[in-house]
């Protein structure tokens, strides 16, 4: 496939990472929201019908939010995953060109670099898309709550969250409503500690694979070994960063409720 085709296709999921979600989303009968406002004002009415309700069930309007923004994570992370998809097949052969193009002028050599640069940059923040609404595809409810928190602060809404705050602070029998939230922001961490971990895993295994490249390449290739090499260090450096954040969420994993109050306190 030409390369300008994958261009092209990364540049069209691109859009449709922008622009898709939110209809498909909406796909069921009143599961939609006008814009983020409204569906920010649906969450903290919905919210403080929950809270007031006592109970650990989902009231109806409730759960037609959590469902509605599970659907919305569901479209992100299959766009997200299909645009890194692309983007590492059109890095691939940018590297690749640049690496073998050793009669090319200068130039076009730096042309390819810096397209190559661009994409493999695009790339990895299109993985960080991908684990972020995987992240959010397993527990929508909890990746909710930041919009509770920049939400007004007056009002029923605001009655709620100091109500959540007192209970999280007073350290007693939590309501099962409260229950709820605590095991989804458990749930909501656990999730990350785990993608991040399978992501440091293929990057580790992705770099010993660059190096067993290197090794195999010819010195007189120097262009290929340059490349492997610069994208070897990076493999193995970025294992480091993401096993940092699969470590981060598991201490929250293991004691979610402090961590839970440090956020709605405007901790985080």
């Amino acid at each position: 496939m030409p390369g300008r085709v994958l261009a092209g296709f990364a540049v069209t999921l691109g859009a449709a990472f922008v622009l898709a979600p939110a209809p498909l989303a909406a796909i069921r009968p009143g599961g939609g929201f006008t814009d983020q406002g409204h569906l920010a004002g649906s969450l903290r009415a919905a919210f403080a019908e929950y809270w007031q309700s006592g109970s650990g069930v989902f009231s109806p309007s409730m759960r037609n939010v959590v469902d509605y923004w599970l659907r919305y994570h569901l479209v992100k992370a299959v766009t997200a995953a299909l645009l890194f998809a692309v983007l590492v097949v059109l890095g691939v052969r940018l590297w690749k060109a640049f690496a073998l193009g050793a009669r090319l002028g200068v130039g076009r050599r730096a042309t390819l670099a810096s397209a190559g640069v661009v994409v493999t940059m695009v790339a990895l923040f299109s993985l960080a898309l991908v684990m972020a609404n995987v992240q959010g595809s397993v527990t929508p409810f909890a990746s909710l709550l930041p919009m509770l928190v920049d939400g007004p602060g007056s009002g029923e809404a605001a009655g709620t969250l100091e109500q959540v705050r007192q209970q999280l602070a007073g350290g007693g029998q939590p309501s099962p409503a409260l229950q709820v939230m605590i095991d989804d922001f458990a749930r909501y961490h656990l999730a990350m500690a785990v993608i991040a971990a399978i992501v440091a895993a293929g990057l580790t295994a992705f770099s010993v694979l660059l190096w067993k490249r290197f090794a195999g390449t010819a010195r007189t290739e120097r262009r290929t070994r340059r490349v492997l090499a610069s994208f070897g260090v990076v493999a193995a450096l970025l294992p480091l960063l993401v096993g940092l954040i699969s470590a981060a969420n598991t201490t929250i994993v293991i004691d979610p409720a402090p961590a839970l109050l440090a956020f709605f306190q405007g901790g985080w």
